[in-house]
């Protein structure tokens, strides 16, 4: 996604709008391509919370690759919200139909159904107005308990918060779950699941805690863990003793800086034989020497849950 076009209805939450504003702001810095624009039908935009914001009026040029993302906005039910004028609407219709994605945070959600791109897909908003939306919008499966929906390019989040889990959960389809740890270890925020699945990949599942020491020798594992890595190099690498590293990982995640390697490979080496590899050739493409370690790591019982 090379840009990020926030459009901006009267009334928005500055949550809504500043949580995903952020997980792709801090991606960027990471020197990940995206720029964000934020558009209006009017210069000067009131939000919920009194702040005026300002926006663009035209829209840039959009490709495939971009998305197009609705905050959510003020409104006692859906149908008091305000009006969204049809050349906005076509917009959204006409670039999720041209292969573009589209996403709403909260009440954003009624203005892809008036854009028409709710009917027969799931979808998520606020538990406020959930049944409301079903009623407005005959056909939308609207999807209870979760953060946030993905159903063909139209991405839906419950409210508030969930943005930046809708955002994060993005980042991760188009960089990795490792750039999404690491954009939301910078944002000090929990990378979340969904709700209703279970979390894809132990870079999630293992970095629910706020120990930077421990983050430190995750970002390297993450990026390396098809190397062999040494505890004595770890434990230098995070200007800690070994047994001091052991310690903190082993509190912070549940698991050795070992098993933690063992974990992303054996994610890795599962995900590519699905794919079709053998799995010699799965072992030897995640680190195994041969694929004997392998295979005695798919027979262990699957991890428990981080504690």
């Amino acid at each position: 996604m090379s840009h990020v076009v926030f459009f901006l209805v009267p009334g928005v939450h500055l949550l809504d709008l500043a949580g995903p504003a952020q997980v792709f702001s801090t991606a960027a810095d990471f020197g990940h391509p995206y720029t964000l624009a934020y558009v209006a039908e009017r210069p000067e935009v009131p939000t919920a919370q009194g702040l005026p914001l300002v926006a663009a009026l035209d829209w840039p040029e959009l490709g495939p690759d971009d998305l197009i993302v609705v905050p959510g906005w003020r409104a006692r039910t859906l149908a008091d919200s305000p009006p969204i004028a049809d050349a906005h609407l076509k917009v959204l219709r006409d670039h999720h139909a041209r292969g573009g994605s589209v996403a709403s945070v909260c009440a954003g959600a009624e203005a892809l159904g008036r854009a028409g791109l709710l009917g027969g897909r799931r979808c998520t908003t606020h538990h406020d107005v959930q049944d409301e939306l079903a009623r407005r919008h005959p056909g939308t499966v609207v999807v209870r308990d979760v953060l946030f929906t993905t159903d063909d390019r139209v991405i839906t989040s419950a409210g508030i918060a969930s943005g930046i889990d809708l955002a994060l959960h993005l980042v991760a389809g188009r960089h990795g779950p490792a750039v999404a740890a690491q954009v939301a270890r910078d944002m000090v925020v929990y990378a979340r699941r969904n709700g209703h699945e279970p979390q894809s990949s132990a870079m999630f599942r293992h970095r629910s805690h706020l120990d930077d020491t421990v983050h430190r020798v995750q970002d390297l594992i993450d990026t390396r863990f098809a190397e062999p890595l040494p505890l004595p190099g770890l434990a230098s690498a995070a200007d800690v003793s070994e047994r001091t590293l052991t310690r903190l990982f082993t509190r912070a995640t549940g698991l050795t800086p070992l098993r933690y390697q063992q974990t992303l490979r054996l994610e890795r080496a599962e995900h590519l034989i699905s794919h079709g590899t053998t799995v010699d050739a799965a072992a030897r493409s995640v680190g195994f020497e041969d694929a004997r370690m392998l295979r005695r790591l798919r027979a262990r019982p699957p991890l428990p849950g981080r504690r």
